[in-house]
């Protein structure tokens, strides 16, 4: 068994075969998901599983060369934006960009996958761009 926290098979399957600047989106129970993109589905039921806990096992084997959120958040301030903040200041989220809702959503194509959370807090999304452990 992994010693790792993260326990999903398809997410540390994603993560395993990510490249460097290969896209991975992590959501709330209402981003949209665009055709053609894989979804890792784990919500439950509201708030199971929150944004926050999904990121922090993410984080726990992502290496992060940046992420991307949507301006809105810091309008509605939901409870996740101080976690970001920390993360962020600590350097395991790599530089910041942020994005309107819309360039947020289109950026999303992009992704090798969105990996929905039963997160209910609205603009709880973000962008994840790998990076390199060298």
């Amino acid at each position: 068994m992994k010693k790792t926290p993260l326990l999903n098979v398809a997410l540390s399957r994603l993560i395993a075969s990510l490249g460097h600047g290969d896209v991975v989106v992590i959501g709330d129970a209402g981003l949209p998901v665009p055709p053609g993109v894989e979804l890792i589905d784990l919500a439950l039921t509201h708030g199971v599983p929150d944004f926050v806990s999904t990121l922090k096992v993410v984080l726990s084997e992502m290496q992060v060369e940046s992420h991307a959120l949507a301006k809105e958040i810091f309008d509605k301030q939901p409870t996740a934006l101080s976690t970001l903040d920390e993360l962020n200041d600590e350097g395991s989220l790599g530089r910041r960009d942020l994005l309107s809702h819309e360039q947020f959503k289109v950026l999303s194509r992009q992704a090798r996958a969105i990996v929905r959370t039963g997160e209910c807090q609205p603009y709880c999304n973000i962008v994840l761009v790998a990076g390199v452990t060298f």
